[in-house]
């Protein structure tokens, strides 16, 4: 071949290096230069000492050269990163070691520590570094402070005083000391190292659980209601002298119950908040429209005809029956007058046949008896005491009938007759028309837990009133509270009483079976509530001068029980009422002239 004709097919050069090439260019450099089917001649000339080098190559074992270069070209590249992450690895692994060595270090400092951490606090009170018995001396000693100290409850001019104790009020100190204490000791090491650092720098709130009598915070709010001026009054109605006297509702207030827990459970439960009065929370009421042929259906009675029977012998009393004396639609007629009371005109109706027509056996036993007595010395007091049981005095009750105090005494008023006379009024004593109609009521209330009779409805007082034993008083206001009873026995009973000369003597009369038991009253005071001295700015008074308004007595809280017996030996003890009654709180003006 020619000089001339190896210029033509100027060959390409191939170095030693060729498996360093990209394959791919190698690839596309050959094919595009000298294109052959399967095999081509490739002629190199080195120009330094003219060794002509011809390279046969088939045209896939190009390919596979340029493969074997790139991966060799990927080794190299995985091998340094692989280097890369070992470093990393390595560099973690020492900084896991460092945090391990650290963790046990400050875990074995810890180890001793017998004290809560830093940063910890029980009911706003700061425990950090004391002991379990320091922090619960601690904390007992700030919650006792808060707990003595008085709460006003106010609506408009209304105002009372109240105490945590009244409702038993307590904390559970020791459980809120162990949950600080084990703060950074529950977990395992670096859990509680975790906790250990974070209470450093976030602090740390336990509020030690709330307990208290909801019976008994339920009855304080009812109480309270009552006692509010503009309170809601239900239409009632009431007989007096034959004839029916409805008195109209009085739209008012009443309580929000939930909301006035909720205020004074926040107050006790925040020592650091300086909360010393609370708004009573009120929604306001209309009341209901008399419902006037309700009324006539409740009051209206068929006469019945006494009656005995020989086998046995059991005598059922007449009962005189009672209708309006009008009609039903002139009585709708004069409610549509707008007044305070209503008046109907009511008609007895007597039975054919009374029980004096057939003997006296009708009452034949003393089912239950009780006395208390009263000073004679106020006269204002006698008479309504007087007037209360004249009411009262006769009343038949039929088997399932209920009486009601309120209904049958009717409302005290001075053109009923009524006086006034010293009464309880938010803890303190003053003068109210009716004053000693709860000696009444609570009287018969005794009379007829000896009777064994179904109580219905019946309250303590606020207070302790004295005429009878604390837990077994009745309660009695009209538009508030009533004393109801129920005649579960199978006959008639007879209500007699008197109230003159000092003393209430209540007699419950019917006919004993076989089914009658022998019944005690158990009341036992279960807890004293101390008084408080409440202090009141007087302007009338001398600066630094102080006069007792009112001498305080302490309250209490009473289980009472009923007991039956049978020949001598106990059948039941019948847990019958837990009463809380206040402390009358020492009120003592404060001179600010």
């Amino acid at each position: 071949m020619s000089k001339k004709e190896k210029k033509k097919t100027s060959a390409i050069p191939v170095e030693a290096n060729l498996v360093t090439q990209n394959s791919s260019q190698i690839e596309e450099d050959v094919i595009n230069k000298n294109p052959v089917e399967n095999k081509e001649e490739i002629i190199t000339e080195d120009s330094s000492d003219s060794v002509s080098v011809i390279v046969s190559k088939d045209k896939n074992e190009i390919t596979d050269a340029a493969d074997d270069a790139s991966s060799t070209y990927t080794a190299v590249k995985e091998k340094k990163s692989r280097k890369k992450c070992y470093i990393i690895l390595g560099v973690l692994l020492l900084l896991i070691i460092l945090a391990f060595l650290f963790s046990t270090v400050f875990a074995l400092c810890n180890i001793p520590n017998e004290k809560i951490l830093g940063g910890i606090s029980i009911n706003g009170i700061d425990v950090s570094h004391l002991t379990k018995q320091e922090a619960e001396e601690k904390v007992n000693a700030a919650l006792s402070q808060k707990l003595q100290t008085p709460l006003t409850l106010q609506h408009n001019d209304y105002k009372t005083t109240v105490f945590a104790e009244q409702f038993d009020v307590s904390f559970d100190v020791t459980k809120a000391v162990d949950m600080a204490y084990q703060i950074g000791r529950t977990g395992n090491l670096f859990e509680n190292n975790f906790t250990i650092i974070k209470t450093l720098f976030s602090k740390t709130s336990i509020c030690a659980g709330l307990s208290y009598s909801e019976e008994t915070l339920n009855s304080l709010i009812t109480e309270i209601e009552n006692s509010l001026p503009d309170r809601l009054i239900q239409p009632s109605y009431y007989m007096d002298s034959g004839q029916l006297i409805i008195t109209k509702g009085q739209n008012g207030v009443t309580i929000d119950a939930t909301g006035l827990k909720d205020a004074i459970i926040y107050a006790m439960n925040n020592i650091q908040s300086d909360i010393s009065t609370i708004t009573i929370p009120v929604n306001q009421v209309n009341a209901n429209a008399i419902d006037i042929a309700a009324i006539h259906q409740e009051i209206y009675k068929e006469p019945q005809d006494a009656y005995y029977t020989t086998n046995p012998y059991v005598v059922h009393p007449h009962v005189n029956g009672l209708d309006f004396s009008i009609s039903l639609e002139e009585a709708t007629a004069m409610l549509a007058e707008d007044k305070e009371s209503y008046v109907i005109p009511l008609k007895e109706l007597t039975p054919k046949v009374t029980t004096n027509q057939i003997g006296t056996e009708a009452f034949p036993d003393l089912l239950g008896s009780f006395s208390t007595t009263y000073s004679t010395k106020n006269t204002n007091r006698s008479m309504n005491i007087r007037l209360a049981s004249s009411k009262i005095n006769g009343t038949v009750l039929m088997p399932g009938e209920t009486f009601s105090y309120n209904q049958v005494v009717g409302k005290r008023t001075a053109a009923a007759g009524y006086k006034s006379a010293a009464v309880y009024a938010n803890g303190e004593v003053t003068t109210g028309i009716g004053g000693g109609i709860c000696q009444v009521s609570s009287t018969l209330y005794n009379a007829v837990l000896y009777a064994n009779l179904e109580i219905v409805a019946r309250t303590n007082h606020g207070f302790n009133p004295g005429y009878v034993k604390a837990g077994r008083d009745a309660t009695v206001s009209w538009g508030g509270p009533d004393f109801k009873f129920k005649n579960n026995r199978d006959y008639p009973i007879k209500i007699v009483c008197s109230g003159t000369g000092g003393k209430i003597n209540f007699q419950i009369f019917g006919m004993k079976t076989d089914n009658d038991y022998e019944v005690e009253i158990e009341s036992n005071v279960v807890q004293t509530i101390a008084y408080k001295t409440v202090y009141q700015n007087d302007s009338s008074l001398a600066k630094g001068k102080t006069k007792v308004i009112q001498s305080g007595s302490n309250g209490c809280k009473t289980e009472t029980y009923k007991i039956l017996k049978k020949d001598g030996k106990v059948v039941s003890r019948t847990l019958l009422s837990k009463d809380t009654y206040n402390p009358h709180n020492k009120v003592v003006a404060r001179g600010t002239k």
